[in-house]
């Protein structure tokens, strides 16, 4: 036999020193391994997070027995592969020190043949303490590193912030969402694999020039041979065949293969087209038999990041295939505090929620890990581009060369890992670190280094420059040419001077905006603070009270309770949503009122921030709001609870990046304005209607008028004084909606806008009405009310989503609601993950493959309210 492998199993795990070995799962982490031992509490359950922290302080080793034929001793070349250990860790095979693994992000590949024996074969993997292996290093440094959301008081380390120290998930040590769990584990995959032939290693597919008319390719065959060998290199795609003769000599060695293809089925994003996905195969031929085979898949495309200088300063934009790309999405961080909890189901349900949310792109935040295969293929299947950060985030980080030699291998390596992906957009250095530090702006930033000596200062910048602007650059020119680099962000330009840092609103480069929520800034800033790209901007909001209880009982049910405040990382985060809210909603009756409320206000903050960035286009070609999701349930800025739940925010992000909008705005409050923004490329003829409502539903004033919709583009379609609109009319009782209805009578897009703050608006008790269409099987029902309905809430008893939810409605109008059921979700989603999982599914568990996340399905326990019925 040519090849063999061996997935290794059946591991054991203890804290080294003690003498009892228990049950342990792989890929897995100590935290899990201990709960499914039923040895510490559920850490995501109440305040146990803070009693768990001793974890992190013991080393702790991991053994399996592994029984080999004597064919493995017949074999040339015998390597023992850990795609993933966390993160200090020593290999011993056979009581033989094999490796010493440093990095998270690595995979490790030893050479075990000299150290293997038929029968049996004892590995073993000793983790050491982060915590006991990083304090020496902030000792000898001497001086304190900037890492903010470093939770080292939480972790009983006072104020020494470690986490810069070691290639670790940033948000392991905590953030303003994320709890402190510094775990340590195999978390990937380890297996054993031999061989007598060559191997490929790595097949990469580089795209040279990429036309309708036609694809000029590159494919590039990493080859490790054990001996020198002769013979026929093959790649197929598409029916096609390209061949070429090949001479290897021992080790490793790259052979290229240039391959045309005519007429090439294009990758599209989310709303520009089919993400058309081709596969294509290598194989090692030796008189036509095939000696070593690979394949990848990945998608034809073109993606630039165009920054063109204009009157305004200067675009910051995609273009995908020559098409402009207005991008709309969210920054993705970890789906789970411990990653090896996520199930491809997990995965395939955001990445389907973002594409039913009508997004075209994720944003892969710095502070978590470099994502699994699945998330990255689920986006090249769904058509999700992908700004990608290099992990670093929030942090000024050391400049030894070990530490950039670990970082320069790390680059390399997930830079190879991922670049077959067309969903790869951009390569983005780190989060936040450039503006933070605002290196040639003194006062400026978030005061970290004015707290410095000079020569420290020098010294950090120096370290700064050579890992953002020179390792991490020159990685992606080297290993995914074509695709841009951004150094940080967010960043104006590489101007090294006050114009690079991007502390204010500027008319060039990236924006993080946080003056709404951070600054406590009115959310009508939203409408004037617009730049070049919003790259992060956000509010909070609690999870419902459903997902609530799976962290807290009914004596927690307090906004300011050890609960409350343990499940609120950022912070005043709690009451600056009270005080938010005190500002434009009415008073909620209780607090689990608050926690619809509380949505209620995450989701009008987002609408009217992601409404400003669209309707001021082409000069604003992104948004990208703060955060797609959660890593354990809590209070924080995601649309899409730790369990997957949609809170109001997700509606609302569906209803408003849908290619076609119609957005409402008061300029200075003399006058009304409706814009229409359309993201199609091609032009829309319609009737736009606008009609002012009592909240009776009845006509006060109507006008219409045709509309004619250039392609790709935002302009004001109806403009009226509000004097002349309100005409005597009191703006607390009266209501704008305004319709676009295409040439064919249907209805593109509908938006209300109210004159006055919800909590001033006199709006009595709705009496709300469902009903079933008739004929549909229970799968489509109507909803109608007597009076004004605002955040009409429909709840069922299944797992799934609604057409539509937290909606307005008026009287006389019907509306038509269809529910679609979570696929694969069950009791699992809420028992098995409340404490980080009490069972575990791989996260490449292929059962949900190419299978849709939602199916249609009749809502069991169906219930309505409104807005009327959580507040005073």
């Amino acid at each position: 036999m040519t090849h063999k492998q061996h997935v290794l199993d059946n591991w054991e795990f203890r804290a080294v020193g003690d003498e009892a070995w228990l049950p342990a799962v792989v890929p897995g982490t100590v935290h899990t391994d201990l709960l499914r031992n039923g040895l510490i509490d559920q850490p995501f359950y109440g305040t146990n997070e803070h009693g768990l922290q001793w974890i992190d302080k013991k080393d702790w080793e991991y053994r399996t027995t592994l029984q080999l034929d004597e064919d493995w001793q017949s074999l040339a070349v015998t390597e023992l592969n850990f795609a993933g250990l966390d993160t200090y860790a020593d290999v011993y095979v056979n009581n033989v020190h094999a490796l010493s693994a440093d990095n998270m992000f690595l995979a490790w590949t030893m050479d075990v043949k000299d150290l293997l024996r038929t029968g049996a074969n004892e590995i073993v993997v000793r983790f050491r303490s982060a915590v006991k292996e990083d304090l020496p290093k902030l000792e000898q440094l001497g001086y304190d590193l900037p890492a903010p959301n470093d939770q080292s008081e939480l972790g009983g380390l006072g104020e020494k912030r470690i986490s810069v120290f070691a290639r670790k998930a940033p948000y392991h040590y905590g953030w303003d969402w994320g709890p402190r769990f510094l775990t340590s584990g195999i978390w990937r995959e380890a297996v054993l694999t031999g061989r007598n032939a060559a191997a490929i290693k790595d097949l990469y597919i580089r795209q040279d020039v990429i036309k309708k008319e036609e694809a000029r390719l590159t494919a590039i065959v990493e080859v490790d041979a054990p001996e020198a060998w002769e013979g026929t290199l093959r790649i197929t795609a598409e029916g096609q065949e390209w061949t070429r003769a090949v001479t290897l000599e021992p080790g490793m060695g790259t052979v290229e293969l240039e391959l045309v293809m005519d007429q090439p089925r294009l990758w599209w994003c989310n709303g520009l087209g089919a993400p058309e996905l081709t596969l294509f195969r290598a194989g090692l031929l030796e008189n036509g038999a095939v000696l070593a085979e690979a394949e990848v898949k990945t998608g034809l495309r073109e993606i630039k990041l165009i920054r063109k200088p204009d009157a305004k300063g200067a675009s910051f934009k995609f273009e995908l295939n020559g098409v402009p790309v207005f991008a709309k999405g969210a920054n993705h961080i970890p789906n789970d505090s411990f990653i090896t909890e996520v199930t491809e189901e997990r995965y395939r349900h955001e990445i389907a929620s973002a594409a039913e949310s009508n997004m075209n792109m994720l944003r892969v935040w710095g502070g978590g890990f470099y994502e699994e295969e699945v998330f990255y293929r689920l986006c090249d299947e769904y058509g999700l581009l992908v700004w990608q950060d290099f992990m670093f985030a929030c942090s000024m980080y050391p400049g030894d060369g070990a530490f950039l030699a670990n970082v320069q291998k790390e680059a390399e390596y997930n830079v190879k890992r991922l670049r077959n992906h067309p969903s790869i957009a951009l390569w983005c250095g780190n989060n936040e670190i450039d503006s933070a530090w605002a290196q040639f702006e003194e006062n400026m930033g978030w005061g970290w280094k004015e707290k410095l000596s000079a020569e420290i200062r020098e010294t950090l910048w120096a370290a700064y420059e050579e890992i953002f602007h020179r390792i991490l650059p020159e990685a992606v020119a080297a290993n995914h040419p074509g695709i841009d680099y951004w150094p940080s962000s967010p960043l104006r330009e590489l101007t090294n001077d006050i114009d690079q840092h991007a502390v204010r609103i500027a008319g060039d480069g990236d924006i993080h905006y946080w003056g709404v929520w951070h600054g406590i800034e009115p959310f009508e800033n939203y409408n004037v603070k617009v730049g070049r790209f919003m790259s992060e901007y956000g509010f909070q909001s609690f999870p419902e009270l459903k997902s609530v209880l799976t962290y807290a009982e009914e004596k927690d049910m307090e906004l300011e309770s050890e609960v409350m405040l343990a499940h609120q990382k950022n912070g005043r985060g709690n009451q600056i949503i009270k005080e938010y809210m005190d500002i434009y909603l009415p008073e909620a009756k209780d607090f689990k009122s608050f926690l619809y409320m509380s949505q209620i206000l995450q989701a009008e903050a987002m609408r009217m921030a992601i409404e400003s960035h669209r309707r001021n286009k082409p000069y604003c070609m992104g948004t990208l709001y703060w955060q797609m999701n959660d890593c354990w349930p809590v209070a924080s800025w995601a649309g899409m609870d730790y369990y997957g739940r949609w809170k109001a925010l997700q509606y609302t992000a569906r209803r408003s990046f849908k290619d076609v909008l119609l957005s409402v705005e008061v300029t200075d409050g003399e006058k009304v304005q409706v814009y229409a923004v359309s993201d199609l490329r091609e032009a829309l003829s319609g009737e736009l209607a606008v009609r002012l409502h009592d909240f009776s539903g009845a006509v006060l004033k109507e006008w219409k008028q045709p509309v004619q919709l250039e392609a790709d583009s935002s302009a004001v379609v109806f403009s009226v004084p509000v004097a002349e609109l309100l005409g005597g009319y009191a703006a607390e009782q009266v209501v704008l909606v305004a319709a676009l209805e295409a040439a064919d009578g249907s209805l593109l897009e509908r938006k209300e806008h109210y004159f006055a703050a919800a909590k001033e608006l006199k709006l009595d008790q709705p009496v709300l009405t469902l009903a079933e269409v008739p004929g549909s099987g229970g799968l489509s029902f109507t909803v109608s009310t007597d009076v004004l309905a605002r955040g009409v809430y429909l709840t069922a008893e299944q797992e799934g989503i609604f057409s539509d939810n937290y909606f307005d409605l008026l009287p006389g109008e019907v509306k038509t609601v269809q529910f679609s059921q979570r696929r694969g979700a069950g009791a699992g989603v809420e028992t098995g993950r409340a404490a980080g999982a009490a069972s575990r599914v791989k996260a490449q568990d292929k059962a949900g493959a190419g299978a849709p996340d939602f199916v249609p399905a009749a809502p069991q326990g169906l219930e309505i309210r409104s807005m009327a019925d959580y507040v005073k």
